[in-house]
């Protein structure tokens, strides 16, 4: 156990490739990296999570001395304002901590192009300066005054947040091709009936739960003289979702891109009955957006909410968990991926396979190092990874508040249509996209898409 200790200190300071305790198995310098840096970005998440429950507030001002016009002790006055570092404020400046730190790292990191840099030793290591730095970032976040603060970064947060939903959907799509390439491979070295048979389950129940909200967004999102714009969306994002699994299944796509088929289509398709969700929950109009309460309470979606007045935040809200549970498993998933589809990997940035591939390490002490696998080229693009970690920040805030726009007079938060049509235009360009990963193969005949 003092070994270990010793170790993680050396790593923390250091600038050489950390060492693995004993019980930790051996591995690549990238993933290792990628893993610490992303959960320095669920550290923020959970900090901002925390910052953000019901109730916070009026604990923080039984601690004496600390909240202004909260318990005071004699001869000490209360210096801190725990309006800000509470609710929907410490997200934003949570947030913006986080977004300067990644934007930081990728700029220093531009056109890295192998571990032999100098810089990818700071892009490996010295893990408790840039701990420091990020909190030191953080604590000045909450000396900004308010201000047009809230606003102007509400609509980099629509921006960025429009931008990291395409990279979900392309770390889904490069999911479903690699869990649909290592199952077909399975199916043919093995008993094929068993693993044919799950690739079926999977796909029939994906189109089954994509059905099935549909039927439930026109049921309860939409009304026989209103909600127009909801019925567009659904009626829309259901044809193109047609299209594309029809498509994937073409003979001509299938000569082509082998590994494409419906698993891959019935998964984009629930992801983009989701986003449709989550776009349609987005709308002031309270008539056409009933609250989940009042779904289950069966209370009328007319006295639950006048459409004038401003909703209160509330990070619980079913779509702002699911969104938490996508966002983690795609960063989970984009700092340990290997993908072999290239569409992806020049998407993404990437470059799976070029650095070196190194065996498993010991050291004379027992302890098993992580290797150095980009001595030859990077199997990843440093500047894009840091990147994608900002856009992810700005994602986050805007799930945490439920893409609500403060409202600085009154201290509440109000759903607004720009963060409907942002979520809705980036299921239309994702679904695009995977089209084009689809056709792309029988256009340009002479290029190599595998």
């Amino acid at each position: 156990m003092c070994v270990c200790v010793s170790v993680c200190a050396s790593c923390l300071c250091g600038s050489a490739p950390c060492l693995l305790c004993g019980c930790c198995p051996s591995s690549n310098n990238s993933t290792v990296t990628r893993l610490v840096f992303s959960f320095f970005l669920l550290l923020g998440t959970l900090v901002s999570v925390i910052m953000i429950l019901p109730g916070m507030e009026t604990q923080l001002r039984k601690i004496p001395g600390f909240c202004q016009g909260g318990t005071t002790i004699p001869g000490i006055e209360n210096h801190v304002n725990c309006d800000v570092i509470v609710g929907y404020k410490s997200v934003y400046r949570m947030c913006f901590a986080m977004a300067c730190f990644f934007f930081l790292f990728s700029a220093i990191m531009i056109r890295v192009k192998s571990s032999k840099d100098p810089r990818a030793t700071i892009q490996n290591g010295f893990w408790f300066f840039k701990f420091l730095i990020l909190v030191g970032i953080t604590v000045g976040a909450f000396f900004i005054p308010d201000g047009t603060f809230h606003d102007v970064w509400f609509y980099f947060g629509i921006v960025g947040s429009f931008m990291f939903i395409l990279i979900q959907l392309i770390l889904l799509i490069d999911f479903a091709h690699s869990w649909n390439e290592v199952w077909v491979r399975n199916a043919e070295e093995g008993n094929s009936k068993c693993w044919f048979s799950g690739l079926l389950f999977f796909t029939v129940l994906h189109y089954a739960l994509a059905f099935a909200a549909v039927v439930l967004f026109y049921l309860y999102y939409t009304k026989p003289d209103n909600c127009a714009e909801h019925k567009f969306f659904i009626s829309f994002n259901l044809i193109l979702c047609v299209i594309i699994s029809v498509v994937s299944i073409l003979p001509k796509v299938q000569d082509a891109s082998p590994q494409s088929g419906l698993l891959q289509s019935s998964i984009i398709t629930l992801y983009t009955m989701y986003v449709t969700w989550s776009a349609m929950t987005n709308n002031p109009n309270r008539e056409c957006n009933p609250s989940l309460l009042s779904l289950v309470s069966n209370i009328s979606t007319t006295e639950a909410m006048p459409t004038s007045s401003p909703g209160m935040v509330q990070w619980w809200d079913a779509q702002g968990i699911v969104g938490l549970v996508i966002f983690l498993f795609c960063t989970f998933y984009a700092s340990i991926r290997s993908s072999s589809n290239a569409q992806v990997n020049r998407l993404m940035q990437t470059e799976e396979g070029k650095g070196t591939v190194g065996g498993e390490e010991v050291g004379e002490d027992g302890l098993r190092r992580v290797v150095d696998n980009e001595e030859d080229g990077v199997t990843y693009n440093y500047s894009f990874f840091h990147f994608h970690l900002l856009l992810a920040s700005l994602y986050i805030m805007m799930t945490l508040t439920n893409w609500y726009k403060p409202d600085i007079t009154t201290q509440a938060m109000q759903s607004t249509m720009p963060a409907v049509w942002v979520k809705i235009s980036s299921s239309w360009l994702g679904l695009g996209l995977y089209l084009w990963t689809l056709v792309a193969p029988v256009i340009f005949l002479n290029r190599d898409f595998n």
